[in-house]
């Protein structure tokens, strides 16, 4: 009887268990909507780039949109800097960074972001999230008024974390994926 008792909790624990599963498990369809998502956030976060790097932005503006960046990020997220005057990579948290981009010494700051990829599929890691990888490249352009020009190419991977989370929703608890962003790390610097 005990034995019974132990085959059938078994099946009851496995059963819950592939339920459990199958509901973090990415259909084709929510990969697809989740790659889409992937990328507007990286468009995004090109985008804020840009208006924090660009002169012409004001200063309160230039915060808000630093605010609105960090909204894409996981906690711990760092940026990678390189330079081609310079073989050494630095890394800085998220909000750092953006203030730094608002306060470099050009008076015109142009940043174009191009060739947008995804590099990895998204993986399940044990901790139920997905993580893939996307590859960016970024023009950077820097003058100042006289007459000092700085330009160069990077190609960087950011890591995308998909998780599945809930959210309450008149009275209902609804699930939904999140995308956010990790790192971003320099591959390679161009002229």
């Amino acid at each position: 009887m005990k034995r019974i008792s132990y085959i059938l909790m078994l099946f009851i624990g496995f059963g819950l268990t592939q339920t459990l599963s199958a509901q973090d498990e990415i259909t084709p369809e929510r990969k697809r909507a989740i790659d889409s998502l992937a990328m507007e956030k990286i468009r995004d976060l090109g985008k804020y780039i840009s208006i924090i790097g660009s002169k012409e932005t004001p200063f309160s503006e230039a915060k808000r949109v630093i605010d609105r960046t960090l909204e894409l990020f996981v906690d711990d997220a760092q940026m990678g800097v390189s330079s081609l005057s310079r073989e050494e990579i630095k890394y800085y948290p998220v909000r750092e960074y953006l203030e730094r981009l608002m306060l470099l010494n050009y008076d015109n700051v142009t940043i174009q972001w191009f060739n947008i990829q995804y590099i990895s599929d998204l993986e399940l890691q044990p901790d139920g999230k997905y993580v893939g990888v996307i590859t960016i490249y970024q023009r950077f352009e820097g003058t100042s008024d006289d007459g000092l020009v700085y330009k160069d190419t990077t190609k960087k991977d950011i890591t995308v974390y998909v998780e599945r989370k809930e959210t309450q929703i008149g009275g209902k608890l609804i699930g939904f994926w999140d995308v956010l962003l990790g790192d971003v790390r320099v591959i390679e610097t161009m002229k």
